[in-house]
């Protein structure tokens, strides 16, 4: 089976090129070559199997002739604006990659007659909801990266039938900027840190997604063509936590006692973009599916730093 990765060396596309390489044909999509580093998964992987095609998915003619080069049988679009508050002051941007960009992409998988597996968030909604929320919730995003990635969905179910949806949460992992890096690097140069105490999701290693994605994907390579199953999951590493629990966790796991951290609400963080209160997700679906579940994001989270069990 042939696989194409849009946003090849982003954080989670890395993962996913690295998850994937040693049973798939694996080739990736990246805006651009001159940004791998030699520690990219990428540039790691491009020396052996992977090929990387340098192309921006606003460009639609250049992302059908790639398409076409690969003929792939699975698309998995991973590629996106991320930044929250980048979006919020640049919506232009944010609609431009996230939506438009997911348009062509979603074109060119109609055309190739391939299965589209679109990446998508918690922050289509609204967190007025009190318990995880499940596939079939109405969505109701609250900023404009929430907005932006719920038109990408729009555009994935009007292009084609086949095709997934994956809503994840607050990823961390190698190869990008995210919150475990943050707030380690913070930590060790003696800075305050005032978090978030107010809102709750479920951090999730992209290594563990990475492997959840694969799964799924077995499962279908095996069963075959199953008209029921395509559509919406979600997929996150299980339990939950707020910003300021998930801190504490990091900074304890890396070792770190003497750091000043205090917690703080959204309000008195004042963010452009406003944040769901509650975005955790029910993935009881996928589950059901598949048989498995990702791990608690406390065991990732082990994983990511490379502590030992003694630290628990």
């Amino acid at each position: 089976m042939r696989l194409l990765i849009t946003g090849a060396n982003g954080m989670l596309g890395q993962a996913l090129c690295n998850e994937l390489i040693s049973k798939y044909e694996v080739a990736g999509i990246v805006k651009d070559k001159t940004c791998l580093t030699q520690k990219s998964e990428i540039k790691n992987l491009e020396s052996k199997e992977l090929r990387v095609f340098e192309c921006d998915i606003c460009d639609k003619e250049n992302l059908s002739s790639i398409f076409k080069n690969v003929s792939p049988d699975f698309i998995i679009h991973a590629a996106a604006y991320t930044d929250v508050d980048g979006c919020e002051i640049d919506p232009q941007k944010a609609y431009s990659v996230n939506s438009l960009g997911t348009c062509n992409v979603a074109s060119a998988a109609r055309k190739a007659g391939a299965v589209l597996v679109y990446i998508s968030t918690d922050y289509v909604f609204d967190g007025a909801k009190r318990t995880p929320y499940t596939e079939s919730d109405k969505t109701c995003p609250i900023n404009v990266y929430g907005n932006s990635k719920l038109e990408g969905e729009r555009h994935v179910e009007t292009a084609l039938r086949n095709f997934f949806i994956f809503r994840t949460s607050w990823l961390f992992g190698k190869g990008g900027k995210n919150f475990v890096d943050t707030i380690t690097s913070k930590a060790k140069s003696g800075g305050e840190l005032k978090i978030v105490n107010d809102q709750r999701g479920s951090p999730t290693w992209t290594k563990d997604l990475a492997s959840g994605i694969r799964k799924f994907l077995d499962f279908y390579s095996e069963k075959g063509p199953i008209d029921s199953i395509y559509g919406i999951y979600h997929l996150t590493n299980s339990d939950s936590c707020s910003w300021y629990e998930f801190t504490k966790m990091i900074l304890d796991y890396a070792g770190i006692r003497d750091a000043a951290v205090s917690p703080v609400t959204t309000q008195e963080l004042n963010r452009p973009a406003s944040r769901p209160a509650m975005s955790i997700l029910d993935n009881t679906k996928y589950e059901k599916l598949t048989g498995t579940r990702l791990r608690p994001w406390q065991e990732a989270l082990k994983d990511y730093l490379g502590v030992g069990d003694e630290i628990i």
